[in-house]
């Protein structure tokens, strides 16, 4: 019985990691889920700190100065209009370089993903044109509409990239999310209004295309509320809805009204001061909506932004516990199963290759074995390697036991064999005797040679009975006290063979065998003789020589 402790101690190793690498790529698939997920919210939150709110202060000062650069086309005499344009102008700068400066950042712009940058990019071509419209402008080479269209090709790319900055995983706050852009647009087409209407009034008069694009402008900014609205909470969109009923805004839908129902060519029936005074609450209150709507939104983001911070911390954190945990019991099991492997290993070789063999060997001597003493019980807990133990005191007790009731079994047999050799020894020893005497007796040469014959037949007999009891452990019958010479041991021993006379004894030195040693060495002796005489050819002569040695 051999164990491999190296390739048992690996097999467990190995039995052990699969359950715990499972669990490691569960935790780190889960782990990297979550943890991608809060990346990303990190990553939007970057995105719109760094490019939406400079696009939204963008936004605002371009409307801001084609409101004036409009007032400017309409009237270029006015010097207060000029003074406005060039504050406007300086604050429009102010607002580009900052955007300029966070949309030229490379990084960001690999967060933000392919499209997005593309439109960040149209949005830098496009402001690397208002200078020429400036100068188009001061040069007096623009006309009004053509300033308005100017402009509005600046700010509704910003809108389409705020429109398509990266938003939340969910659904409902992404649709909300755009439904706030869309009232930026709405405001956006009621700062048109504002811009055309003013050169209208610094013009004086109105035409039909001025009309036409004022009614536009009007109808665009109710259609955007209806499709926008919907996509707002009820309260959002109640207060956008309720906004647009109350008094702050008749003055303006009244004027609205007055001014689709002019006269082209005319004089618009509306005064500065009272277009003023409807459109610039207006204005400014939509500004307020909206913020207020954008941090009521971020309100409602938070809990979702904070579920999934959770979500990541308490994948890594728990996971990254119980993955501890595992190694923990995994190691701690594996260090038991090996140290319980490793004894029962130890104790199935002392068994196989000491305490066996001793047995056997003893049993063998002709020692009397305890069983009991012989084979120790091996302790272990009530588990599979207790079972296995517990085969292994079995198959030991039950090899020593046989191993016991073999040794009797041969020791009562070999007694049985030695009886009976005994027995037929001393008939033998007496028939020699016998032989002896009668051929003392006898004249009768004839008579005289099968006395002789029978002699050596009895001899014979006497050898083969002496060898069965050799061959049952005991020792032959016949000792001798005294040292025999070689000559007379080697003759004794021819005188045992069949064929003796076949054998010639040579020369041989003058040495003598100790007494006890006679009876084996003449067996030894007979029995090569035996051996040479019956695998030789019949006609050819045995020689018996012999020599001292070093």
């Amino acid at each position: 019985m051999r164990f491999r402790g190296k390739s048992i101690r690996r097999k467990i190793v190995a039995l052990l990691l699969v359950p715990l690498i499972a669990l490691t790529s569960v935790w780190a698939f889960a782990t990297v889920l979550t943890g991608r997920a809060a990346s990303d919210l990190f990553r939007v939150a970057d995105i719109v700190e760094e490019i939406g709110f400079p696009t939204e202060d963008t936004i605002r000062v371009l409307q801001q100065e084609r409101r004036q650069t409009l007032v400017l086309l309409a009237d270029p005499r006015g010097s207060d209009a000029a003074e406005a344009l060039e504050r406007s102008r300086t604050a429009t700068d102010k607002a580009v370089a900052e955007f300029r400066d966070h949309a030229t950042n490379a990084e960001l712009r690999d967060e933000m993903g392919e499209s997005t940058a593309l439109r960040l990019t149209t949005i830098l071509n496009a402001l690397d044109g208002l200078p020429a419209l400036r100068t188009g402008v001061d040069d007096g080479t623009v006309t009004v509409t053509q300033g308005l269209n100017f402009y509005n090709e600046l700010v509704d790319p910003c809108f389409a990239l705020l429109s398509n900055l990266p938003a939340l995983d969910n659904v409902e706050m992404d649709k909300q999310g755009r439904a706030l852009v869309n009232l930026g647009r709405a405001r956006e087409l009621l700062s048109r209004e504002d811009a055309l209407f003013s050169s209208v009034l610094v013009a004086g008069r109105i035409s039909r295309d001025e009309i036409r694009d004022f009614s536009d402008l009007v109808a665009q900014r109710t259609l955007l509320y209806d499709i926008t609205l919907p996509l707002l909470p009820s309260s959002e969109r109640d207060r956008f809805a309720g906004y647009w009923r109350n008094a702050n805004t008749a003055p303006l839908r009244s004027v609205e009204q007055d001014v689709i129902g002019s006269v082209a060519g005319q004089r618009a029936g509306v005064s500065a001061k009272s277009w003023d005074s409807a459109v610039e609450p207006v204005l400014s209150d939509l500004r307020d909506l909206s913020i207020e709507a954008g941090d009521r939104y971020q309100d409602r983001v938070r809990p979702l932004a904070t579920g999934v911070i959770l979500k990541a911390v308490v994948a890594g954190v728990l996971g990254l516990f119980a993955l501890l945990v595992s190694l923990f019991m995994s190691v701690r099991i594996g260090r038991v199963l090996i140290r319980d492997l490793r004894r029962l290993r130890q104790e199935a070789h002392e068994t196989a290759d000491v305490r066996l063999p001793s047995v056997m060997r003893r049993l063998a001597a002709g020692e009397q074995v305890d069983v009991e003493t012989e084979v120790p019980r091996l302790e272990y807990d009530r588990n599979e390697i207790g079972e296995v133990s517990q085969a292994l005191n079995t198959l030991q007790r039950a090899a020593v036991e046989a191993a016991v009731k073999q040794s009797e079994l041969r020791s009562g047999i070999s007694e049985v064999f030695v009886n009976l050799a005994r027995r037929s020894q001393v008939l033998l020893h007496k028939q020699l005797t016998l032989l002896d005497t009668m051929e003392r007796r006898t004249d009768d040469t004839e008579e005289l040679a099968d006395l002789f014959r029978l002699d050596h037949l009895t001899t014979r007999m006497r050898r083969h009975a002496e060898g069965l009891v050799i061959l049952s452990g005991a020792a032959p019958s016949r000792q001798w006290r005294k040292p025999i010479q070689l000559m007379d041991v080697v003759r004794a021993a021819v005188a045992e063979v069949e064929d003796y006379e076949r054998i010639e004894v040579r020369r041989l030195p003058r040495v003598a065998v100790t007494g006890p040693a006679v009876a084996d060495l003449t067996h030894l002796v007979a029995e090569l003789l035996e051996n040479a005489t019956v695998f030789s050819p019949p006609h050819t002569a045995v020689q018996v020589l012999g020599e001292r040695v070093a």
